[in-house]
């Protein structure tokens, strides 16, 4: 029987259990994008709480594209220095670490008209109001090249791997999306060209880092909504071919949150009302598993995660390797040392999505001593 504090590999990280501290934006870095001590501190909250590995915040690729404020940024190499003493102190701790990044495009309603916000096509988001120009294939080469520099700068500050943001509504998200998408060159049309963006940023981030250095992916399993949206056939193409092209990972997560009918109808990433039954937890795990079935690299489920029996449930009775929780930990950083220690307790985490509004994405149970 496989036990949730398996030790196990990824690729040549030792990950001294399957939990991994799924990626959440705490909109605690100076405005531009520099480590603080606030946000330094959640971390290492973390690493102490017994995770075994920890995804960060997103960070954004290129100076003059911050989708939000307070975001960490990778766009330049004074972020290495910085960085490396940030990847030392969670080491020490017990912790892998690896950074997520990301282009945001139309997901933002921050400094919108100071700077061009490129999208597949000339596209308006439905919950921010914030138009995307199409962006043209230079756009798109020096796109590619901003990723494969950031995935440089990640490696030499010491992370464990680096990990590209393909859900929720952000840019690349968008060209799988054909709600999004209207392109009718390259990257446009079937879901071969519709994936064509992210092939090459992988590519071309594999070829700057190394055949040794994990890269990963979260990516949207389909958009939820009923006409017009990336599909799970389509999402399980694109997986299968970066298992091919030799992703090391891939995080399954879902909901394009830049449509009305997804965020109305909770369908998101981040549902409410998770703890109401067991049956509602993980719920991205029936394409996860189908995954999981297909490809010989791990899977990593997130979405809902939050009771240990659940979770060792479909870790036994699928392929799925990995589990990733971000609302949990933000209740309670020390959860998984409960865990392992034997308090099998059902988490604080209600799922209420306060924690969003608070500053420091904190728990709001915390903030009033509940």
């Amino acid at each position: 029987m496989k036990s949730l504090f398996d030790k196990t590999k990824l690729l040549n990280v030792n990950m001294k259990n399957r939990f991994i501290r799924g990626a959440l934006w705490e909109a605690l870095a100076d405005e531009k994008g520099h480590m603080t001590p606030e946000l330094s501190n959640i971390y290492e909250e973390l690493a102490k709480g017994g995770v075994g590995t920890i995804i960060t915040g997103y960070a954004f690729i290129t100076k003059d594209e911050q989708p939000n404020p307070g975001m960490m940024g990778i766009y330049d190499d004074s972020f290495i220095p910085e960085y490396k003493e940030f990847t030392d102190k969670i080491h020490k701790l017990g912790s892998n670490i690896i950074m997520q990044i990301v282009y945001g495009g139309f997901m933002t309603d921050f400094n919108v008209g100071e700077r061009t916000i490129w999208g597949p096509s000339t596209i308006k988001n439905e919950i921010t109001n914030t138009w995307a120009n199409e962006i043209s294939k230079d756009e798109i080469k020096y796109l590619v090249n901003s990723y494969k520099n950031a995935a440089r700068r990640v490696k030499e500050a010491g992370f464990d791997g680096v990990e590209i943001h393909a859900g929720h509504g952000y840019l690349v998200s968008q060209f799988l999306s054909p709600y999004y998408n209207k392109r009718e060159d390259e990257y446009g049309g079937s879901i071969e060209n519709r994936g064509r963006i992210i092939f090459e940023i992988y590519q071309a981030m594999r070829a700057e880092v190394g055949t040794e250095f994990p890269i990963l992916i979260k990516l949207n399993s389909a958009d939820y909504i009923q006409e017009g949206g990336l599909t799970q056939e389509d999402s399980l193409y694109v997986a299968k071919k970066l298992a091919h092209l030799g992703i090391d990972a891939i995080e399954v997560t879902g909901g394009n949150e830049s449509i009305k009918e997804v965020v109305n109808n909770n369908l998101g990433p981040a549902r409410t009302k998770v703890v109401i039954s067991k049956e509602r937890e993980s719920y991205f795990k029936d394409y996860a598993s189908k995954l999981a079935d297909i490809v010989n690299i791990p899977i990593i489920l997130i979405g809902g995660n939050r009771h240990f029996e659940v979770m060792e449930d479909i870790l036994n009775n699928t392929n799925i390797e990995y589990f990733s929780l971000a609302r949990p930990l933000t209740a309670e950083p020390d959860l998984i040392n409960k865990w392992d220690n034997g308090e099998i307790k059902n988490p604080k985490c209600v799922s209420c999505n306060k924690c969003y509004t608070t500053p420091g994405k904190r728990c709001i149970l915390n903030i009033r001593g509940i």
